[in-house]
């Protein structure tokens, strides 16, 4: 099994090229540059690379959510450091701030609650099911979270 990141990274690189950044990894791997408390409130957009003869680092343009501007912009040399430490040199020298919406993450879909005892034992006594312990277990499980959901809980 692979990370989607290291899947989609190659197939989106032409997009990101023409957005300026030449590391892909910084739009993939941005919630873990960041941190858990930046991340869903901002947005890489784009890299403008300065005049490449003097070997200068680029301005990451970050999209931020109005409230959160302040917070990021005391953050942004923690989180320059960050992107440099993550990709090994200096690409990033400093971040310029745009102000707007960012569209809401959508994450993993929340595990179900397990299922009681007495809602497994209610399951295995009315399916009457097999010898095999393991599949009764299993069967029971799903059939637990099964009526569950039908019952809207």
């Amino acid at each position: 099994m692979r990370p989607l990141a290291d899947l989609i990274g190659p197939s989106i690189a032409d997009a990101l090229g023409r957005a300026g950044f030449s590391v892909v990894e910084i739009v993939t791997h941005w919630d873990d540059i960041v941190g858990p408390d930046l991340a869903p409130r901002t947005l890489p957009l784009k890299m403008q690379w300065p005049n490449r003869q003097n070997n200068e680092p680029a301005t990451l343009v970050v999209r931020v959510e109005g409230p959160y501007a302040i917070e990021l912009q005391y953050a942004a040399p923690v989180v320059v450091e960050r992107i440099n430490a993550y990709f090994g040199w200096r690409c990033v020298g400093r971040l310029a701030l745009r102000q707007g919406p960012v569209p809401p993450r959508i994450g993993p879909p929340p595990k179900p609650v397990e299922p009681s005892a007495a809602e497994l034992a209610d399951i295995r006594h009315d399916l009457k099911l097999t010898e095999d312990d393991a599949l009764s277990a299993s069967l029971a499980r799903l059939g637990a979270l099964v009526r569950r959901e039908r019952r809207g809980r």
